[in-house]
């Protein structure tokens, strides 16, 4: 026991029982958790990696002494003054924050700063300087025609309420945009990824990295696929495994910035960011995600399959559908039909797809009755719609 004391630091005492089994004396040494983490043995802190011991890197003793006690880096206040700050940025993050109603803000700025602690003893911590002032931090974002063929890049230095806005429209600017139509006046946009992504992963890097780490935020746009790369890796228990499940537990690094960005309602709700990702990337069957941690960053890849990859695939699928409920080719046809069409007529389905109009209608409930189709609305002035998302994601490629 006293070795076990003198080696470690801060000190453990373990508790001591001795029992008699068998014959045999048995003695049992039990340790509660220390609440405040990590706890050094011979001045050294390590890690249990399978079967052997791996020292702590320093980045790694930061981060489990603040999940210990509860604070984020960002919470650090700097040897700055209010002037460096951005009086309008904050005067704009103040009316975004009450807008959304997610707070009670009063009228004096200096005290909706304290109140929510961005300020204090008139000095701001790293989190109001990300947020309004001139960091140091940057995204660098660059258009790549091959790995060694840059076609246009920008570093963004501004503050993160101007950055992510610079970020996006760079984004865009570099990504393909088609239109179409489904039935309606009105044109739709649709973009080469799903825009709502970027524009989440883009907030993910900004809010999630590391702010030890010095590195840029890295952003490769390719013909066929875009990359985030973030310094440091994920945080708390948190694994690449548990962002591809519904019900994971966010774990925090930046607490302050988070907070800030969820008043402003950029983010929605805490830990459901991969979950709307992998949501709206149902919508782009021809695009895979790849997330992943190399090193001592974060890594996700939106990448573009090979158009054979993709009507394999899709083909694969709409047989499977066909099997699993028992749909006919004509079915199938109209089903696709009304996903790209859902105001489509009886009498235009039966041209198109080469039937008569009584049999349009009997197939139409046939699959009404199997709970694949409804119809939303009177005859006239209503939409059909298609009720089963696996079947709402058939493509006009297949």
């Amino acid at each position: 026991m006293n070795e076990i004391k003198n080696a470690t630091y801060p000190q453990i005492i373990p508790h001591a029982n001795r029992f008699e089994i068998e014959g045999k004396t048995v003695l049992a040494f039990s340790i509660q958790e220390y609440p405040v983490k990590p706890v050094a043995y011979k001045n050294r802190y390590y890690k249990r990696v399978k079967n052997s011991n791996h020292l702590l890197s320093l980045d790694e003793i930061v981060d489990l002494r603040q999940q210990s006690l509860n604070i984020s880096f960002d919470s650090y206040y700097l040897n700055e003054s209010l002037e460096s700050l951005d009086r309008s940025l904050m005067e704009r993050f103040i009316q975004q924050a009450g807008a959304t109603g997610r707070v009670n803000l009063g009228d004096d700025l200096l005290t909706n700063m304290i109140k929510l602690k961005l300020i204090q003893n008139g000095r701001p911590n790293l989190a109001a300087m990300l947020l309004f002032g001139d960091h140091g931090y940057c995204i660098h974002i660059g258009r790549f025609k091959a790995a060694d063929t840059i076609i246009d890049d920008v570093l963004i230095k501004a503050p993160l309420m101007m950055a992510l806005d610079e970020a996006s429209v760079f984004i865009k600017k570099h990504i393909n945009l088609s239109y179409h139509f489904d039935g309606s006046l009105q044109r739709k946009e649709r973009w080469q990824y799903p825009i709502e992504a970027m524009r989440e992963l883009l907030l993910n890097a900004v809010v999630h990295r590391d702010y030890k780490n010095t590195s840029d935020i890295v952003i490769k746009i390719f013909d066929d696929r875009i990359v985030f790369t973030s310094p440091g890796t994920l945080f708390g228990n948190l694994t690449v495994a548990d962002l591809l499940q519904d019900d994971y537990v966010s774990s925090i690094r930046n607490k302050l910035l988070a907070e800030c960005f969820y008043l402003m309602g950029d983010i929605e709700k805490y830990g459901t960011g991969f979950i709307r990702i992998r949501r709206w990337m149902r919508d782009y069957p021809e695009a895979q995600l790849d997330i992943r941690e190399i090193g001592d960053f974060f890594r996700v890849k939106i990448e573009l399959r090979p158009a054979s990859d993709l009507t394999t695939d899709l083909n694969d699928l709409e047989s499977d559908l066909s099997i699993r409920y028992g749909l006919s080719e004509k079915q199938m046809a109209i089903l696709q039909a009304v996903r790209q069409n859902k105001f489509i007529t009886q009498k235009r389905l039966a041209d198109w797809i080469g039937m008569t109009p009584k049999n349009v209608r009997n197939n139409m409930a046939s699959l009404k009755a199997k709970g694949l189709l409804r119809r939303v609305g009177p005859t006239k002035g209503g939409h059909w719609q298609v009720l089963k998302p696996e079947i709402d994601i058939l493509r006009d490629e297949a």
